[in-house]
């Protein structure tokens, strides 16, 4: 389940790392993110993760959230189901809820009753739980979250610890944000020699954006060496 994870990466690189302020962003302490109690589920995606997808592509993203639509269950059964296994203490389980809460698959309910289109904080939350259990993309979705202060306090190097230790499991996209992440110098000294190291990594394993981000380094530092030969 790294759905967030993946629309993560891409809006990552998008915004060149940027700093993105969350009307929801919050000081509590991380010990302290206050889990809904009260929860129901949508059984459409929300309007924002429509947004330019297919019919086909909505449909993989929902399996990519709730992978197994086809179980004969409603979406209520099986979130209740889901929601089972993660207070049990099963990583999956709890990354998976995490993704729910984020994308407003599961959506939470204010003090005053009122839903909320997405629940950072629940997320996050969730999140923490697996990530604590070594779970990869529980630790890059946390990562995320922390990079823009979403549901947690921002905190840029909290994040490249978490995606650090994602991609040292293998998670390609952990592996490529640290890429960007070093080339930009956002929340770490600014190190292209790691950028292209985790961008290889990356890389090797397929995905596409650290192959692009490769070829754009490897091009400029051409360019680069054209230019000061040609100065000389």
């Amino acid at each position: 389940m790294k759905t967030i994870a993946v629309l993560f990466a891409a809006l990552l690189l998008a915004t060149g790392c940027g700093n993105k302020n969350s009307s929801e962003k919050t000081t509590t302490d991380e010990s302290e993110i206050a889990l809904m109690g009260e929860s129901t589920t949508a059984g459409e995606l929300p309007s924002f993760l429509k947004e330019g997808l297919s019919e086909k592509e909505q449909d993989e993203l929902k399996k990519k959230i709730m992978p197994t639509l086809d179980d004969g269950l409603t979406p209520e059964q099986r979130f209740l189901n889901l929601r089972k296994k993660a207070e049990a203490g099963d990583a999956e389980a709890q990354n998976g809820l995490g993704s729910m809460y984020f994308s407003g698959e599961a959506v939470s309910h204010d003090a005053h009753g009122n839903p909320l289109s997405k629940d950072p904080e629940a997320a996050a939350g969730w999140f923490y739980r697996a990530a604590e259990q070594g779970h990869a993309d529980a630790q890059f979705n946390l990562g995320l979250l922390y990079f823009t202060g979403e549901g947690v306090p921002q905190d840029k190097a909290k994040a490249v610890e978490l995606f650090t230790k994602s991609a040292e499991q293998g998670n390609i996209d952990a592996q490529n944000n640290l890429g960007v992440i070093y080339l930009l110098g956002e929340g770490v000294e600014q190190n292209t020699d790691k950028a292209i190291e985790w961008f290889e990594k990356a890389a090797k394993q397929g995905n596409e954006e650290a192959i692009k981000n490769l070829e754009a380094i490897r091009t400029s530092q051409k360019d680069h060496k054209k230019s000061t030969g040609e100065q000389k």
